[in-house]
């Protein structure tokens, strides 16, 4: 596991799939049934799911056949969206594994560890790494992945028929930019179910891997043709894993995640939030939240958050990342049959801002413009080693005044924090985030201003000044 190049990233353990051979995916398993039962748990089976990568079902066989040299029997739940695996192991009280890259182009794979309670923590990762397990020795081909069960699908698809009502989305005609999201057929059939008319567009038989965070110029021109050709009251889509979702409003532009996780607590009702350092700062000018607990980026983070808002004595909690995937950390006083679901989710955010539409017989685009005037951009330079991403940020963040002066900016520091990267806000109420990718070897560069058209331009300048500085 040391030697491989696969290690663990803001969540989940991901590499180059040629690193990932069958005996380092052996190793990680085994680490991970080591650390379960070294916590107490007792289990006869792990469930396992895959996303669409070429990859997957290769590395998702040699965990099974791991699992089963262990005596534990797999249920395989097939190609399916990672919170749809994250609850049925919550919902049967066992294990989970995923196998997936989510957003990282497909040359790399990963793997997500679930307990029967939750998503790992980092101190659970720390604990497989600290793991000496017995190497396998060379083993007969597998027998291959079992029958594909249905039950994680289907009970996944049921949550959000049973949140708002078979006919809530009835009426609205969606575009799905279907790709090669492991939920695209899923979300296809949920969304007819509930009402809507769907047209398909750009499914793919090879990985496309999409970043909500960093959606391409490509897809920002398509978002665009797509609302003008087929007149939607929205675009969606998610990302490779179906956990983060992607988003437009009627005229094909492409919703920020950390608004659609703004509007979606807002219609939930929900008072309390975690939320990373990088979302948009409208989360705390709306007023619609009693408390906004501000984190380190990634999902455990963030669940850490959540269970700190609680051991503090809130009972209805959230969780959003600047991707758009949105964390249930409690049962809902207004959807009490709405189940918590700690892990990263898409269609819970689509499925609640899609029904917003009628029910407040509103488009998208003006519930949107309701929102205090803060706008977010972002980009990255891929390719990118991660310890040189780190020594810019040590050196800049000794050296707060060479920010002003490599980037070329006609403003003032008012404030640096530095809880996850370099966050640095600025006189003209302009902010510049940066960091490393905890994922991949990339650098990321987040900005926020009082217009989109200035958020867009300020990332522009800050990308340019940043490849002549690196």
């Amino acid at each position: 596991m040391e030697s491989s190049g696969v290690a663990f990233g803001t969540s989940g353990a991901r590499g180059l799939v040629s690193a990932m051979t069958d005996e380092v995916c052996s190793a990680y398993t085994h680490a991970f049934m080591s650390t379960m039962r070294r916590q107490g748990f007792d289990f006869k089976q792990v469930a396992i799911a895959i996303d669409l990568r070429p990859s997957s079902p290769r590395i998702a066989d040699a965990c099974a056949n791991l699992l089963r040299k262990l005596g534990i029997d797999v249920i395989f739940c097939g190609a399916i969206p990672t919170p749809a695996l994250a609850l049925f192991s919550q919902q049967l009280q066992i294990p989970g594994l995923m196998v997936t890259g989510s957003h990282i182009p497909f040359d790399r794979n990963g793997l997500k560890f679930y307990r029967p309670n939750g998503e790992i923590s980092k101190a659970d990762e720390a604990m497989m790494l600290s793991c000496d397990v017995p190497l396998c020795p060379k083993q007969a081909p597998s027998a291959g992945l079992p029958v594909e069960d249905l039950s994680a699908k289907l009970g996944y698809m049921q949550r959000y028929k049973d949140l708002l009502g078979r006919q809530s989305l009835l009426g609205l005609r969606l575009a799905l930019y279907q790709h090669s999201s492991v939920g695209r057929d899923l979300m296809l059939q949920l969304f007819t179910d509930l009402g809507a008319e769907v047209i398909c567009l750009e499914r793919s038989d090879t990985f496309v891997p999409i970043d909500t965070e960093a959606v391409s110029e490509r897809d920002v021109k398509r978002g665009l043709q797509w609302a003008r050709n087929y007149q939607v009251d929205a675009i969606v889509s998610t990302d490779g894993d179906g956990d983060r979702p992607l988003l437009s409003d009627e005229k094909g532009r492409w919703l920020r995640g950390d608004i659609v996780g703004l509007m979606t607590a807002r219609a939930l009702n929900i008072p309390h939030l975690a939320v990373p350092v990088s979302c948009n700062s409208a989360i705390e000018t709306s007023g619609f939240f009693q408390t906004v607990l501000r984190t380190r980026i990634g999902s455990p983070y963030v669940i850490s958050g959540m269970e700190a808002l609680q051991q503090q004595g809130a009972s209805q909690v959230a969780g959003f990342e600047a991707n758009g995937g949105f964390l249930l950390g409690s049962y809902l006083a207004d959807f009490p049959a709405l189940k918590p679901l700690p892990t990263r989710d898409a269609l819970l955010p689509v499925i609640v801002l899609l029904a917003q539409i009628r029910l407040q017989n509103k488009p998208l685009s003006t519930m949107v413009s309701d929102l205090p005037s803060r706008f977010t951009a972002s980009d990255r330079v891929q390719d990118f080693p991660s310890n040189k991403s780190l020594a810019l940020i040590a050196h800049w963040t000794s050296n707060p005044e060479q920010i002003i002066e490599i980037f070329k900016l006609n403003d003032q520091i008012t404030k640096l924090d530095s809880t996850d990267g370099l966050r640095v806000s600025l006189t003209s109420e302009r902010v510049l985030h940066l960091r490393p990718s905890g994922n991949a070897p990339e650098f990321r560069c987040y900005v926020e201003a009082s217009s989109q058209k200035d958020a867009y331009q300020f990332l522009s300048h800050v990308m340019l000044q940043l490849a002549d500085c690196i």
